[in-house]
């Protein structure tokens, strides 16, 4: 989802709270301990779906008839009795509880408000089921808002694999979030959610969740998409297209031999993939560009904005491939072969091999929104978390590892970036708004809160992280983390447990008390008396900690105070003195000369909300 969730303004009055400007830690980048790194478990398990769908699109009515062919494996150990379809399109109605939410909550997305309650019939969303078979035989459906609910013909056993065939009508809404036509930016059509969309089921059960706000979670599988459309309108989005010399618009790789039709047939085929979309417009323009050793880069945009416009667009084109490079050397290698960028009209997205995009902004914001959404291919496409449940785990790590790109791609501070990421959380921590990491994403009281918790709260767990086990284990953990559980649905706590093995630490209490809970960080310099110190835990939350000292003769000495239950200690060049257990609020150690200041986490790495009293 789009990194500029909160305005530019709101951000820029909250960065009042922010502190002194943060540098890298130096230390040495090796673990104190050799241990074995994360593997995913031998347990685990997840289900897989294979589409076959053909589409007709109508772009004067903007409705769509579809058929759809679904073979569900269960590789589940549990007997199903019933499954469950998403029906997104739905919530584009009045009274919808996308909708209501919206009308109801306090700081409604400006992009909704009421706006969904005043779409007229020919102006709505809705998906339409007409016809269902389990293995050809027909079984009974409801829709419920944005969910079907299927009650099966015969349960599927462990390890069995099913037929569903579906016949269903569609019609895209107003563009109001995400998906739609029409928009403000002129594109006819951004077909995110737009088909019936079978619904999760893991070790938790089933994720039939409404669509009322944000964040989606899918099954892994293969898809297989003939969408016939006017010949006149090109299509970018999932997949990779397999008749380029019937369609041509710039995929052709030879002589171009279209059908005499008004219509063209586009057929796509996307590998292991959890999600499908695509969109179209007759007046896109089409650049490629490739990546040395990668994917090849596919920019779809208007052709008729204004010329300052179109250029950004071309500047955008060798600053992907460098994001591109930057986050296959940082993470780890891009699977796909290509990767689309597509003017879709409504903030930004991401999407399997490709983010429906804004398109008429400055080139920084171009430039910004694309690199966060090509992050997201990483972490939600490829480590596919569930969004719903864990937002921080894609939207947090994304907003990370795009400033990150941003920093090395036009050779800004990293650290004074993550500054203002810090100010943000810090703002939020202090405001009484704040709500725990594991609150769903449709349960939050603010949208602002959610979008605070989701993309700056979960920035600062992956940086802190750094401060924690030290910058190369951390480094060494998104790359593990991506390795071993590349085309899963990776939790919290493998994660975190990844970056134990990584690092030799026992670091539970991190995720614990950071993701679920809303502890605070807070420590202060409490006393100085010649040669001793005393610091004080203010905040319910622990942490190890740097410690400068300045001697009175105006020398300096670093320290490093460990957290008694990690167990262990990172990498550093600091004097490391003896350990301090969480629960007693204040630790003393000894100098060898007499101390004129001390300072608590020097660098600024630490989200310590009153930072004030970090020097005396």
């Amino acid at each position: 989802m789009s990194r500029f969730f909160i305005s530019i303004l709101s951000i820029s009055l909250l960065m009042s709270c922010t502190s002194q400007k943060a540098s890298v830690v130096s230390v040495p980048q090796t673990p104190t301990t050799p241990t074995a790194l994360a593997m995913p478990s031998s347990s685990y398990w997840q289900q897989h779906v294979d589409y076959k769908m053909e589409i007709d699109m109508d772009v004067n009515t903007y409705q769509y008839k579809g058929k759809q062919k679904l073979v569900y494996t269960n590789n589940s150990p549990d007997a199903l009795n019933k499954v469950f379809y998403h029906l997104y399109f739905n919530a584009f109605q009045p009274g919808s509880e996308m909708d209501v939410r919206s009308r109801t909550i306090a700081d409604p997305d400006g992009r909704v408000k009421d706006r969904i309650s005043k779409l007229n019939p020919s102006e709505i969303g809705y998906i339409k089921v007409n016809s269902l078979t389990q293995n050809g035989v027909s079984i009974k459906y409801t829709t419920v808002g944005t969910v079907l609910e299927v009650e099966l013909a015969k349960a599927i056993l462990p390890g069995e694999s099913v037929t569903f065939d579906m016949v269903f009508d569609g019609q895209v809404p107003v563009q109001i979030r995400r998906s739609g036509r029409n928009n403000k930016e002129g594109v006819a059509l951004s077909m995110a959610q737009w088909y019936p969309k079978l619904a999760e089921y893991d070790f938790e059960g089933w994720h039939a969740d409404p669509y009322i706000g944000r964040e989606f979670h899918g099954v892994w599988g293969d898809f297989d998409v003939k969408l016939t459309i006017d010949k006149n309108y090109l299509v970018g989005g999932t997949g990779y297209l397999q008749n380029p010399n019937e369609i041509g618009h710039g995929y052709e790789t030879g002589t171009i031999k279209r059908p005499n039709s008004d219509k063209l047939t586009w057929h796509f085929i996307a590998p292991k993939v959890h999600d499908f979309t695509w969109a179209a417009d007759p007046e896109y323009n089409h650049d490629t560009k490739q990546v040395p050793n990668g994917p090849l880069l596919h920019f779809l945009y208007k052709s008729t904005m204004p010329q300052e416009k179109l250029e950004n667009w071309k500047n955008l084109q060798p600053k992907a491939v460098e994001l591109m490079q930057f986050f296959n050397n940082q993470v780890g290698q891009y699977p796909y072969k290509q990767y689309s960028v597509i003017q879709g009209g409504d903030g930004g997205m991401e999407y399997g091999m490709c983010t429906l995009i804004l398109g008429e902004g400055s080139f920084d914001g171009l430039f910004g929104v694309t690199a966060h959404e090509m992050g997201h291919s990483w972490f939600q496409f490829i480590l596919a978390s569930n969004e719903a449940r864990h937002s921080w785990m894609d939207e947090g790590f994304t907003e990370y590892i795009g400033t990150l790109a941003e920093s090395h791609i036009f050779n800004k501070d990293f650290e004074d970036l993550s500054k203002r990421v810090y100010g943000v959380y810090s703002y939020l921590a202090k405001s009484g708004k704040e709500q725990p990491q594991t609150t769903h994403s449709d349960r939050y009281n603010f949208n602002q809160s959610y979008s605070i918790s989701a993309y700056y709260k979960g920035y600062v767990f992956l940086k802190q992280l750094a401060y924690v086990i030290g910058q190369e284990n951390q480094e060494k953990t998104i790359k593990q983390y991506f390795k071993d559980f590349s085309f899963k649905h990776p939790r919290p706590v493998d994660f975190i447990r990844t970056a134990e093995k990584v690092s030799g630490l026992e670091l539970d209490w991190y995720l614990m008390d950071w993701t679920q809970t809303t502890n605070t960080i807070d420590y202060g310099v409490k006393s100085i008396e010649g040669k001793s110190a005393t610091i004080e835990r203010i905040g319910l939350m622990p942490m190890p900690i740097d410690v400068a000292v300045t001697y009175e003769d105006d020398t300096t000495e670093n320290f490093y105070i460990p957290l008694q239950m990690m167990r262990g200690e990172k990498p550093t060049t600091a004097t490391i003195i003896k350990d301090w257990a969480w629960a007693y609020p204040t630790y003393t150690f000894e100098t060898s000369k007499n101390i004129k200041s001390v300072e608590i986490d020097p660098k600024g790495l630490m989200a310590d909300i009153e930072k004030e009293n970090n020097k005396k």
